[in-house]
């Protein structure tokens, strides 16, 4: 008989008849637990390859990673996935002895998810540059879901465009087909381009993906499931595809004040631009644009996180917590 201490565990870890998101941490969870001084630790002896001109480069906007933050979280990350690499590069090779064939090098497939504004795009050109410094890994691309995005005409179409980010919202035959040519080792493999600036796919721009030995692919809903079909057929996910999965997290309330600050800052740059899509939001009052962007984070954006994009944190490898002054201060591995 299950004794009312562990069932309560039990009950936090599965919810009351259905499932619902993990507690991080405890005997129960299927995660290990680091604060920031252990997981630092696990470092060893990798040594810094980045500098702090590097980082101005590398760095989103609203986004003040530091050397310290490299050093303490992302080498020791980048050390755990350039074993991991190396060892599927093994497995690949024992495997391709065994069935007596000569396929093509498997690329190393790292997914990336989280809200808008938690910062996946730094952690994405960070961990880029990092692991493209390992001998095991020289060539590693990056790809972003945005480019998968409906155009807005079709959004605007469908009467979708403040759904723009929803799983509804992308290609996903297209993003389905990209990945399977990815895994498959095919060489010249085409996605499509989207520009920030128009918001919005670019037409007839894509960039060429060639047998790299990682791709990263960052994007808010890329450990997004849907149902089983009950005729039991296969039914890809995009994580079907992935090696190893990171979701970056932060407070609700955190991300709701980045993405406010950040729009903010982008009011007074990018905005300002006429060819710009919220070039209309440059010239108006302060007080009206932190109103758009508040009506933006809280009825598209916010939905979105709780909706999709949070429900999914669980499915993830290695999931970094973000701490008020955008420094991960938790890490949780997954336990294999």
């Amino acid at each position: 008989m299950i004794s009312p201490e562990k069932r309560s565990k039990v009950v936090q870890v599965f919810g009351h008849g259905q499932m619902s998101i993990p507690v991080l941490g405890g005997d129960l969870s299927p995660f290990r637990q680091f604060d920031r001084d252990e997981w630092s630790h696990l470092r060893a002896d990798t040594p810094l390859t980045l500098t702090e001109h590097d980082l101005v480069r590398l760095r989103s906007l609203n986004d003040p990673i530091r050397i310290d933050e490299v050093v303490d979280i992302y080498l020791p990350m980048s050390r755990l996935l350039s074993l991991y690499v190396e060892t599927t590069q093994r497995l690949f090779r024992v495997t391709k002895n065994f069935l007596s064939v000569n396929d093509s090098k498997v690329p190393y497939i790292i997914g990336i998810a989280g809200s808008v504004a938690a910062g996946k795009s730094t952690i994405a050109r960070v961990l880029q540059a990092l692991m493209s410094r390992w001998d095991s890994s020289p060539k590693v691309d990056l790809v972003t879901t945005d480019g998968f995005l409906y155009p807005n005409a079709v959004l605007e179409r469908e009467n979708i465009m403040r759904r723009k980010g929803f799983p509804e919202s992308y290609d996903l035959p297209a993003l389905l087909k990209f990945l399977s040519d990815i895994k498959a080792g095919k060489g010249k493999v085409t996605a499509p381009l989207y520009s920030h600036l128009v918001y919005d796919v670019v037409p007839d721009e894509t960039i060429t993906i060639d047998q790299p030995d990682i791709l990263i692919l960052e994007g808010l809903n890329v450990l997004q499931t849907s149902r089983m079909p009950r005729d039991g057929n296969a039914v890809p996910f995009i994580s079907d595809f992935f090696d190893f999965s990171i979701y970056l997290d932060a407070d609700k309330d955190l991300l709701a004040q980045w993405y406010i600050e950040r729009f903010m800052r982008l009011r007074a740059t990018a905005f300002q631009r006429p060819e710009s899509y919220f070039h209309r939001y440059a010239s108006i009052s302060e007080e009206e644009a932190r109103s758009y962007a508040h009506d933006l984070w809280t009825n598209i954006n916010l939905l979105n996180l709780e909706e999709t994009i949070y429900p999914t944190r669980p499915r993830a490898d290695l999931i970094l917590r973000k701490g008020a002054s955008h420094r991960i201060e938790t890490v949780y591995l997954r336990k294999l």
